[in-house]
């Protein structure tokens, strides 16, 4: 009987879970769980200045506290005319963590003077994955883009609604989720964590 590997994916967001979960799928005998479904512990702030040193942070932390192999994330939206903000602060970008509607506001806000010729940005992701014992693994992926002028599509979450991919001319919001995981950021990331999965977890190697 083939065992079946708990993982952890440290995050109360259940959109990402949901996300991990499909890229996932056909991977093996992985058991994908979430914060939520193991035993509340103190969660560390993101101090980190980078996206890497985030996913790091938040990896290690939930291997130290539930022994479970852990992945985490960090993703955000970079402009270019902002130089690279909001970066780290982009889920907190209008002073309170996850409130996507004000963040994209504020975002849109000050972007208002920005010509459309200079609202190129990126949408980056780092993933970090935990093991026990000491190993540690880190991919990352980047979808850039351009920023409209206001909210389209009703899918997606963040800044989704406001941010067409290059080579496409709809919203990330307006793609149905197969069409976002196989150009997104963190659609990259994961499916290059899903290979490492494979690897070390499931091969052993």
């Amino acid at each position: 009987m083939t065992a079946t590997h708990r993982l952890l994916l440290a995050t109360r967001n259940r959109h990402k879970l949901t996300e991990l979960r499909r890229i996932l799928t056909g991977v093996g005998s992985v058991e994908l769980v979430g914060l939520a479904d193991v035993p509340e512990y103190p969660e560390a702030p993101e101090t980190g200045l980078t996206f890497a040193e985030n996913a790091l942070l938040k990896a290690r932390e939930g291997l130290r506290h539930t022994g479970l192999p852990t992945i985490a994330d960090d993703s955000g939206l970079v402009v270019d005319a902002f130089g690279n903000a909001p970066g780290v602060f982009s889920a907190r970008w209008a002073g309170r963590h996850g409130d996507d509607e004000a963040n994209l506001q504020l975002l849109l806000a000050q972007l208002a003077d920005v010509p459309d010729a200079n609202r190129q940005a990126s949408f980056v992701c780092a993933a970090a994955l935990a093991l026990p014992g000491g190993r540690e693994h880190l991919v990352d992926g980047r979808q850039p883009g351009v920023l409209t002028r206001g909210p389209r599509g009703g899918g997606g979450f963040g800044y989704d609604p406001i941010f067409v991919a290059d080579g496409e001319t709809r919203t990330n919001a307006e793609l149905d989720p197969a069409e976002k995981d196989a150009i997104s950021h963190r659609g990259q990331a994961f499916r290059a964590m899903g290979k490492l999965i494979a690897r070390v977890l499931i091969d052993g190697s």
